[in-house]
């Protein structure tokens, strides 16, 4: 049993050796790409490279990325470190959910079907979407557009 965790223990280290090695090998081989062509700057050392990883970690924080789930993070899945508000949102549709009969639930799908229909929200990140006013409708062999008069 002991032999199996010392196994354990040293095998995350070098997977995180490997992992902390291939970032720093690629953090110094962008920056030696980009910034002397682009900006004129100054090429740096892998352990350079190693010490700006860090520096961005310190600045940005170690929460590790979007919604990152340790530490506190959020996320809208079933973590025990979401917000307590989206849990009690998440039991309010599933008992909403589950006391709906098959045809309201069909009608609901429905609904929303039509309403993302569109995408994500009003900036049109899916089709269809747009801020202005919605397109008015013509009555047919009328062309939306007004037409120039002879005179």
């Amino acid at each position: 049993m002991k032999l199996f965790w010392i196994k354990r223990v040293f095998g995350g280290l070098l997977l995180a050796a490997i992992f902390v090695t291939a970032a720093g090998w690629a953090v110094s081989s962008l920056w030696n790409w980009l910034v002397p062509v682009l900006f004129a700057g100054p090429t740096i050392t892998f352990v350079q490279a190693l010490g700006l990883l860090l520096l961005s970690r310190m600045l940005v924080g170690f929460r590790g990325g979007w919604g990152g789930r340790r530490w506190g993070g959020g996320g809208w899945g079933g973590n025990p470190y979401g917000h307590p508000k989206h849990a009690y949102w998440r039991e309010k549709m599933s008992n909403r959910w589950q006391n709906m009969t098959p045809e309201e639930r069909q009608q609901f799908k429905q609904q929303m079907k039509e309403q993302w229909k569109g995408g994500c929200g009003p900036r049109g990140f899916g089709r269809g979407r747009h801020w202005g006013p919605e397109p008015q409708e013509t009555e047919p062999g009328h062309s939306a557009e007004p037409t120039a008069t002879q005179s």
